[in-house]
């Protein structure tokens, strides 16, 4: 097991780098402990402190949209915006599976535009994996990028890019019908060659009967604690959002309270002249340092106040 350093309050530190997450061993995972963990980034920083945390899996997710650029929802994203973002995410992440979400467009204009987008995120991007929403009616999809050699995350449930089909943002499987679409979906993703499937916004024994059934994974977001992993979006988990936050979303810290007081801080030093202190400056030669001042230009006045 490799080392690397890290900035810690008492200075820089060296910490272990666990072993490379690659798609086999997270199948080699399903129905084991502990449960598989994931959560969304969309930049070095958050993607720097996900690979510290020894999380299992980053999702660069669509959900940028909402929480980064402030969007109403997921629809506004770009694959060009996907593709920087991961760019990003993967120049700090060495441990996690690194897997891109496929936007609204992206996946939805037949085989051939949904294979050519896909290798953009792996190629251009450095994606590991990519991830797209819908169940049987995407099956094809999945198979053509599984045999183009892009590893694909189903996604069924709750589905944010059918927000206007669905009239909303719906909790999926709520009567045995919807159950058993939902089963039927996963097993098709599963059957195309996905590794993995994603339950969002589905209710826990729903969850749990989908879970037992399929032989991949499944990652649960609003989906009870029967799934071989969980997923967050990273804002909702340090409390750097400034909306509504969904019922299955828990806030582990305060982040937005801390980055306040810290502005604040910052704009009071600068108002009262303690900020920048003398050693936060550069310094020259002495004898340059007063011969400059002696020469500096005048300083600016207003016209006609000439001598």
């Amino acid at each position: 097991m490799s080392s690397r350093p890290i900035q810690s309050s008492d200075g820089p530190v060296e910490v272990p780098v666990p072993a490379k997450v690659t798609v086999p061993k997270l199948l080699a995972r399903k129905g084991k402990q502990p449960p598989i963990t994931c959560i969304t980034a969309y930049d070095f920083p958050s993607a720097r402190l996900v690979d510290e945390a020894g999380f299992d899996v980053l999702l660069v997710g669509d959900s940028m949209a909402n929480v980064v650029l402030g969007h109403a929802s997921t629809l506004k994203i770009t694959l060009e915006q996907i593709i920087s973002a991961t760019r990003a995410v993967r120049r700090a992440a060495d441990r996690p599976l690194v897997v891109a979400d496929m936007p609204y467009g992206s996946f939805h204009l037949g085989v051939h535009d949904t294979v050519r987008n896909a290798i953009r995120l792996v190629r251009e991007g450095g994606a590991h994996a990519v991830k797209l929403e819908g169940g049987a009616s995407r099956a094809h999809l999945v198979a053509a990028l599984v045999e183009a050699d892009v590893p694909v995350m189903g996604h069924v449930g709750l589905l944010p890019q059918a927000v206007h089909v669905r009239g909303g943002f719906r909790v999926a499987g709520r009567t045995r019908e919807g159950a058993e679409r939902l089963l039927a979906d996963a097993l098709a993703l599963e059957e195309a060659g996905a590794f993995a499937v994603v339950l969002e916004g589905v209710p826990a024994p729903v969850a749990a009967g989908i879970t037992r059934r399929l032989r991949v994974p499944t990652i649960g977001i609003g989906a009870g604690p029967d799934c071989d992993g969980q997923i967050l979006v990273f804002h909702d988990v340090v409390g750097l959002n400034f909306g509504p936050v969904p019922r299955f979303a828990k806030r582990f810290g305060a982040v937005a309270d801390e980055m306040r007081r810290a502005l604040g801080a910052f704009r009071d030093e600068v108002r009262n002249g303690t900020f920048p202190g003398e050693e936060h400056g550069y310094s020259m030669g002495e004898s340059l340092a007063e011969g400059w001042e002696a020469e500096a230009p005048q300083p600016w006045a207003e016209p006609g106040d000439e001598a």
